[in-house]
């Protein structure tokens, strides 16, 4: 338990010595041992869908919430894998040596914290999106892989899909002339969180652990499992959880790393509860000569589009749309040239990061790229917050305006939690 725990951060120089001194799965066979944090709701499926991967292992489920350890080794073990050991402090796998990677699918004030440790401890890490709660810890994670010398990469499937390789493919090939405009949306009909308690936590849940690095706040029934996210001291709202996905594929697909200008206007305009992040709001990022807007309805479903996810990209030459089920490129005249589809990319990115474990090559979704992506959410939310577009500079993606939005640059952190590189 965190409050009987020894001080993980006092011999972290030591189990980066252990760690470095074992094999950590270097032949392209080998058994990846896996630890996944967080199980309530993302963790348990991609605990599922690791157990569908050949040559690896799950060893651990941590959870701070006892419920949410047995949902994911129930996860772990529906294809029949072996049984995980359930503990409830993620920092107990970090120690054991056996252990090649965390898979942390804890909320999101958790990512840069735990990826951190993680790599201190030798650890490679399979990180949710977005990899960052804030764009400073994004910068700090960079640091701490390229120190540490593991892989970690961001939870961005699409980036390993077919379908959406096959987009960026024909893009830079020309199929739609020069790509300038990209639109996202995100439109689903979410209910409302309602009004929360401040009460005692439940007995299965330790909440101190939970909050872990997170100052202190009173226990809120409507907050865990899921809607943490709206709330600023633990999620980014639902452009840092939807839209990095459509945004990172926008960027790729106009091929952008930061933009110079970000706006973000919305508000909460459909329910009366305890949400403080937009449930209505578009942003739109200047790229240069290039645009990117992304759009979150989250009352109502589209009314154009049988899908409550989509992009459209348009081109000197023409257009081309999609969303999970495919793809549709148009001429000028709005004629269809291709139709296709392909893959998400769901199986394809967990064996990207098992097989850059082994071999150490490059991912798909490095943690330079997820923090780019994940990036344009900070600027958006700081954009959203402060009522003011912000000024950015292109090559490093920081902010000019140092008296405009600088203290959401980053957060605070409770006593002894704050991350160090």
């Amino acid at each position: 338990m965190a409050s009987t725990r020894r001080d993980f951060l006092a011999a972290s120089a030591g189990l980066a010595a252990i760690a470095a001194s074992r094999v950590h799965a270097a032949e392209a066979n080998s058994e990846v041992v896996l630890a996944i944090m967080g199980a309530n709701n993302r963790g348990s499926q991609l605990a599922e869908q690791f157990a569908e991967q050949a040559g690896c292992r799950i060893a651990y489920i941590c959870d701070p919430d006892e419920q949410a350890i047995a949902k994911g080794i129930t996860a772990a073990t529906s294809r029949g894998a072996a049984k995980p050991q359930g503990i409830r402090d993620f920092r107990h796998a970090l120690d054991d040596p056996t252990v090649d990677a965390l898979i942390c699918a804890a909320p999101n004030h958790w990512h840069a914290p735990a990826t951190i440790l993680a790599c201190k401890a030798g650890k490679h890490v399979y990180v949710e999106k977005p990899c960052s709660h804030t764009a400073a810890e994004g910068e700090m994670m960079i640091a701490a892989a390229n120190k540490s010398g593991r892989v970690v990469q961001v939870g961005m499937q699409r980036r390993s899909g077919s379908l959406y390789r096959d987009v960026i493919s024909k893009i830079r090939d020309g199929a739609i002339g020069a790509p300038l405009h990209a639109k996202s949306w995100y439109h689903t009909p979410r209910p409302s969180i309602g009004r929360g308690q401040k009460t005692t936590p439940p007995a299965s849940l330790d909440y101190a652990l939970w909050q872990g690095p997170s100052p202190e706040r009173p226990f809120q029934s409507n907050a865990i499992p899921y809607n943490w996210h709206f709330f600023w001291q633990w999620g980014n709202g639902e452009i840092g959880n939807n839209g990095v996905h459509s945004i990172d594929i926008c960027r790729l697909a106009l091929g952008v790393d930061y933009p110079t200008r970000v706006t973000c206007a919305g508000g909460r305009l459909r329910y009366d509860d305890d949400q403080e992040t937009p449930d209505t709001s578009t942003a739109i990022f200047e790229c240069g000569d290039k645009l990117i807007t992304w759009e979150q309805i989250c009352w109502m479903r589209p009314i154009e589009s049988s899908s409550i996810f989509g992009i459209e990209i348009r081109g000197t030459e023409g257009a081309l749309c999609l969303n999970d089920e495919g793809a549709v490129i148009y001429d000028l005249d709005r004629n269809v040239v291709e139709d296709f589809e392909g893959s998400r990319g769901d199986a394809e990115h967990l064996r990207d990061f098992l097989d850059a474990v082994r071999d150490g090559h490059r991912t798909a979704a490095s943690i330079e790229e997820g923090h780019k992506s994940a990036l344009f959410c900070h600027l958006g939310n700081i954009a959203y917050r402060t009522g003011q577009s912000v000024d950015v500079d292109a090559t490093t993606g920081r902010l000019l305006n140092k008296s405009m939005g600088q203290d959401l640059w980053s957060c605070e952190y409770r006593e002894g939690w704050a991350p160090a590189v």
